[in-house]
C-alpha cells in the first residue's frame, strides 16, 4: 500500500539496528520474522513519543494490541546491513490508532514498509477502551496539526 505524501510529513526515527547472521534464513537474507520484530521495536518507540509509555500502560492497566498489519518487502537485507526505521501516525480514533513504519538500509534505500492498526485495551476487562485525551493532544502535536 502506497502512502500519500501528506501522510509522510511527521516521520521520526524510531530505530537503528543491524542485521546479524542469525536473522538470515537459508536463502541468505533477513527472514520476515525479523522484519516484524524490528518494526515492533520501532512501534514501542513511536508509542512512547505520544504518551503510550510502559509506565502509562502499567499504571493504568492498559495495553495495546495489533489487529492488522500490511507489510511490503522491497529489497533484501543481508548479514551486516544496517537499518534505520522511520515512523508516523496515520490516524487516531476513540480506541484505534493506525501508524506506519519505513525501513531503510545503510544506503538510505527503502527496503520495507508496514502499516499497522492497534487497539487500546483495558487489561482488566480484556476489552477495547478509549484513549485518554492527552494522547490525542500529543498525536496532534506529533502530526503538526
Amino acid at each position: 500500500m502506497q502512502l500519500k505524501e501528506e501522510d509522510k510529513l511527521a516521520l521520526i526515527t524510531t530505530s537503528h539496528g543491524v542485521v546479524y547472521p542469525w536473522h538470515c534464513d537459508h536463502m541468505g537474507h533477513m527472514n520476515v520474522m525479523w522484519y516484524t520484530g524490528k518494526f515492533d521495536e520501532a512501534t514501542w518507540h513511536l508509542f512512547s513519543k505520544i504518551g503510550l509509555t510502559p509506565s502509562y500502560l502499567r499504571e493504568n492497566r492498559r495495553g495495546m494490541v495489533a489487529v492488522q498489519q500490511d507489510t511490503t518487502y522491497k529489497l533484501e537485507l543481508l548479514a551486516g546491513d544496517i537499518i534505520t526505521i522511520q515512523s508516523g501516525i496515520l490516524e487516531i480514533r476513540e480506541k484505534v490508532i493506525r501508524f506506519h513504519h519505513e525501513m531503510f538500509n545503510g544506503d538510505n534505500k527503502m527496503v520495507a514498509t508496514t502499516i499497522l492498526t492497534g487497539v487500546h485495551l483495558n487489561q482488566e476487562t480484556r476489552k477495547s477502551c478509549p484513549f485518554p485525551q492527552d494522547i490525542f493532544e500529543k498525536v496532534k502535536l506529533f502530526k503538526g496539526n
